[in-house]
C-alpha cells in the first residue's frame, strides 16, 4: 500500500500583532513613504526625532494602542486607536497599508475588521471613528465595507502640500459592529483572509 502524506501550512492570511520596539524603524520608513504620507492627515511626515517621541508615546501610554498589520507573515500596514480612557468610551481609529504588495487585495478591509474586533469585544467601546480624506477612494471604500458610516464632510480642513482638502467624518457604534460582526468575520473565513 502506498501512502502519501500531505502537509499543509495553516497561517493565517491577515492578522494584528501589537506594536512592538522592533517596529519602530519600520514604522518611521512607512510614515515617511510618500505614497503613504499623501493620505494622512498630520501636516507633513515626521523626522527621526518627532517619530520617536510618537512612538515612545505609543508604547508607554495605555490611551493609545498600535497594531501592525501583518498579511502571508509579513508586515504591510499600522493600524491605531486614540483616547481610549476617555470617559466617552470613544477612540480614534488611524490605519495605512504600507505595502504596495498588499495594497487593493482586500488586507485593509480584513485589518479594519479585526482592529474593530478588538475595539468592541476588548475595549468595549461605544463609538470608533475616523478622519479620511474625501479623495481617499480606496480607504472610504475599506472603511465603508467594515461597517464605517459617513457622519460629517469638512470643507477645507487640512492644509498639507500647499493646498487644502476636505475631510470625510466616518464612525460606527458598538450596536452596529454587533449586528454586522458575524457577517464580517465569516466573510473573512470564507475568503481565506483569517483562519476560523
Amino acid at each position: 500500500m502506498n501512502l502519501t502524506l500531505r502537509v499543509f501550512k495553516v497561517f493565517v492570511m491577515v492578522e494584528l500583532k501589537p506594536v512592538s520596539e522592533r517596529d519602530r524603524q519600520r514604522l518611521f520608513d512607512w510614515r515617511n513613504d510618500p505614497s503613504v504620507d499623501r493620505w494622512m492627515s498630520d501636516a507633513a511626515a515626521p523626522d527621526w526625532d518627532l517619530h520617536n517621541y510618537w512612538f515612545d508615546n505609543l508604547i508607554a501610554d495605555l490611551d493609545v494602542q498600535g497594531w501592525v498589520i501583518y498579511f502571508a507573515d509579513e508586515p504591510v500596514g499600522f493600524l491605531s486607536l486614540t483616547g481610549l480612557l476617555g470617559p466617552n468610551q470613544r477612540a480614534e481609529w488611524g490605519w495605512y497599508v504600507a505595502s504596495t504588495v498588499a495594497r487593493g487585495r482586500g488586507v485593509g478591509r480584513a485589518a479594519q475588521v479585526l482592529g474593530l474586533d478588538i475595539a468592541f469585544r476588548d475595549y468595549r467601546l461605544e463609538r470608533v471613528w475616523a478622519q479620511v480624506l474625501a479623495d481617499n477612494d480606496a480607504a472610504l471604500r475599506a472603511q465603508g465595507a467594515a461597517g464605517f458610516r459617513r457622519e460629517g464632510y469638512l470643507r477645507n480642513h487640512l492644509f498639507k502640500a500647499d493646498s487644502f482638502h476636505d475631510v470625510v467624518i466616518l464612525g460606527v457604534l458598538a450596536n452596529e459592529w454587533k449586528e454586522l460582526r458575524e457577517r464580517l468575520i465569516s466573510n473573512l473565513v470564507r475568503t481565506g483572509f483569517i483562519n476560523p
